[in-house]
This record gives structure tokens, sequence and C-alpha cells, in this order.
């Protein structure tokens, strides 16, 4: 156990040493920042900011008028992210939501306890736990890791989780053995994407270079 922490800790702070700050997640608002984390599904981050411009450049970007929008029409601002019909419909699941049971309040979701509204969140078709741990730490400002496949990869290769554990069984690692600090959560993940794009990737990773070696 002692073992694990010190490590965690260790890779955050030689991170952070290599990289600075990610500022991460981009938005405005917490709206945006979760439009954004259902849009990135499947899609490269730059794909997902074409399609926020668009609802911006509309004045689209809040829940009531998207919630108003037909799918259709959501369908069409957002087509620069890909599987535009699919994730319009995730994103009026969500707006439904919202409305359905917190009317359309996103600071009255967010006073949720984390355990409940993450259940919550998880019941929302087209939101598996990345998603729902995206909206909750980084528009709700609650303290829950993010896993994705960069840390699978990243932590499986320095042999600290094991190569075939699951999304749960890697979030608690995180849980158990960091403190519940938003901003370090928020920070962590950041890094963990930073270095697995540029070093850490799946074909010719660039150990030489990479600042965890």
């Amino acid at each position: 156990m002692v073992r694990r922490v010190n490590t965690l800790k260790k890779t955050y702070k030689k991170l952070f040493s290599a990289f600075g700050s990610q500022h991460w997640w981009p938005g405005d608002t917490a709206f945006e920042v979760i439009v954004g984390a259902i849009l990135t599904q499947n899609t490269a981050w730059t794909n997902v900011e074409k399609a926020i411009r668009n609802l911006k450049k509309a004045k689209l970007l809040n829940p009531k008028r998207l919630h108003d929008l037909s799918q259709a029409e959501l369908a069409q601002y957002i087509r620069p992210a890909g599987y535009f019909n699919i994730k319009a419909k995730r994103l009026k699941h969500f707006l439904n939501y919202l409305f359905d049971n917190y009317g359309g309040s996103l600071n009255r979701m967010f006073k949720k306890r984390t355990d409940a509204l993450r259940r919550e969140l998880l019941e929302v078709n087209g939101i598996g736990p990345e998603t729902a741990d995206s909206i909750i730490l980084y528009a709700g400002n609650h303290p829950v890791f993010v896993v994705d496949a960069y840390t699978k990869r990243i932590f499986s290769r320095h042999q600290i989780i094991k190569a075939d554990a699951d999304y749960h069984d890697v979030q608690e690692i995180f849980m158990k053995n960091l403190p519940h600090d938003v901003k370090m959560f928020n920070e962590y993940h950041a890094l963990i994407v930073k270095v697995g794009k540029d070093f850490c990737r799946t074909k010719k990773p660039l150990c030489g270079k990479c600042p965890l070696m």
C-alpha cells in the first residue's frame, strides 16, 4: 500500500514538473464542459471544438435552449463531432434527465452527493463511467478520479495496475491511494492524457524521452 501511494504521488510530481498545469477541461461554463464530455466520445477534441463553436455562434449553448431544440436540429449543429445523430440523442437523454429531475438546474444537480449523482448519471442512456466521472469532476468539482485508455496503458506498462484491470479497479487504486482533492484529480488526469498522447503511444512509444523513465 505504501509503495503504491508513493509511486502515484511521485508520478504526479514528475508529470507536473515536466509539463506544468494543463488548464483542463477547456470550457467557459459547467454546461459547456458537460456538452464537451458527451461529444468527445470516439472523436478528437478538435472536432468537438468545432461543434461547440457552432452551438455558441447560434447562441444555443445553455440547457434550456438545447432542451427546446429538436434532436434533428441539434444533430446538424454538432455534425463536426462525428456520429452526430447518436451524440444528439445522448445529449437529449442527458437534458431530459436534467429537466425531469432538477428542473434544468445544474446547481441543483451538483448538490447531490457524489456517489448518488454518479449512479444517476450512469443510468442516463449513452453516459458511461468515463463520461459520468468527467462531468462530476470537471463540471461539478466533485473529487472523483477519471480513468481512460491512457491511464490503463501507462500504469500497466509501469506495473502499477494489471493490464486487464477494469475501469472500477483502476479508479479504486487512485481513489484509495491519493488525497481526494479536486484540483489534483483534475490535473493528474490531464497530465496522463498529455504523456499518453505524446510519449506512451500504443505503437512505437517514446520511452527514452518520457519523463516517467
